[in-house]
């Protein structure tokens, strides 16, 4: 998109570079000409890559039957709040709310869904899909400043791996790391490295020195201070229930793999891997894995407790066990129902690329 180009170069020339989680915020999250405030329905088939939200509704009613029962076995309470991140059109909320309407409408009765969105105009996709919901349905721009006291359920879905992530490389021959940034030249934007690597992860610098021996020249990895920040807010938010991510990413042992030289930052459009994430910004997305060890490290200095990091697959495949044991009719799954059952859990397909991190605050 030449507008957010020029926005985006021009930025980049005041300064001569600027960092790529500078250009990775711009790129998907710049007012009007942003990745993901274009369209509302760059997601799915006609859009630039597949989630579990858009093989159908079965995702989101499998959350619905998990969050009910975590919901049961919290307290007693007027209210209980589910608080949403990284929403998009509100797919996934309609398909939750839409469940406990019909399967346990006295649960909806006592549930304030409330959705965490900065974008005024992400909000208007939002409440065109969730109309029907009422005031069931509350929206706030800032998780920090607006959400607090939860007694439910914080969860994201392919949330955290869009946030803007710091790149860092390793010179082999100077035993130093440096940060990849962004610069301009000969129009197109190119990798540069930044001069100072300033508020650079400590955990960098402490890595054994037999370790960092054994790295390649160049090798690259990706830190998201954002998403802490993020996952630290929610914690503190959280009064008591379970916080929840679902999104692909890494534990500590495999955050270093031989094999992942240049780090796990991608771009995706049409449904295509595209390995140069600074081409054409605006027009593709742009993802780095999570760092799930960063996370649970946060979540435990504010004292929640890990319950586990499971792949999608296996925590879907115990929902639906727990499911069928209750005799819910709902089981009584039609035949579309079942392939987007086996598209979640399926290893070949979701079941084994998205990982669920749960961490909890319980009486």
């Amino acid at each position: 998109m030449a507008v957010l180009r020029e926005i985006i170069r021009n930025e980049v020339e005041k300064s001569g570079a600027i960092s790529f989680a500078r250009f990775m915020e711009l790129a998907l999250y710049c007012p009007v000409y942003g990745f993901y405030e274009q369209e509302p329905d760059n997601i799915g088939r006609r859009g630039h890559y597949y989630t579990s939200v858009s093989t159908g509704s079965l995702f989101g009613e499998l959350l619905a039957f998990q969050f009910a029962d975590w919901l049961a076995a919290l307290p007693a309470a007027p209210k209980y709040q589910l608080v949403e991140a990284g929403v998009h059109d509100g797919r996934l909320a309609a398909d939750i709310l839409g469940w406990l309407t019909v399967w346990r409408p006295d649960l909806f009765e006592r549930v304030e869904y409330w959705i965490v969105e900065p974008s005024a105009r992400r909000r208007e996709w939002q409440r065109k899909t969730l109309e029907r919901f009422g005031t069931r349905v509350r929206w706030a721009e800032s998780l920090e400043q607006d959400v607090r006291a939860v007694v439910g359920i914080i969860f994201s879905n392919e949330f955290l791996d869009s946030l803007p992530v710091r790149r860092f490389g390793w010179d082999a021959a100077r035993r130093a790391w440096f940060e990849w940034g962004v610069a301009y030249r000969d129009g197109r934007f190119v990798w540069t490295r930044l001069q100072s690597t300033e508020n650079a992860p400590r955990a960098l610098f402490e890595l054994p020195s037999e370790f960092l021996d054994a790295l390649p020249d160049g090798y690259t990895v990706e830190t998201c201070p954002m998403a802490e920040r993020w996952w630290r807010a929610a914690a503190h938010a959280l009064a008591a229930g379970r916080l929840v991510a679902i999104d692909y990413g890494l534990t500590a042992d495999e955050r270093f793999d031989p094999a992942r030289t240049r780090g796990t930052v991608r771009a995706y459009r049409r449904h295509q891997v595209f390995e140069d994430v600074l081409a054409d910004p605006g027009q593709q997305d742009i993802t780095a894995h999570v760092d799930f060890a960063a996370l649970q490290v946060v979540g435990e200095a504010v004292g929640l407790k890990t319950e586990g990091l499971v792949t999608q697959g296996q925590f879907l495949t115990r929902v639906a066990e727990r499911a069928l044991q209750s005799g819910i009719a709902w089981c009584n799954w039609s035949d579309a129902q079942k392939r987007q059952f086996k598209t979640l859990v399926h290893p070949n397909h979701l079941g084994r690329v998205f990982r669920v991190f749960i961490q909890a605050r319980l009486p």
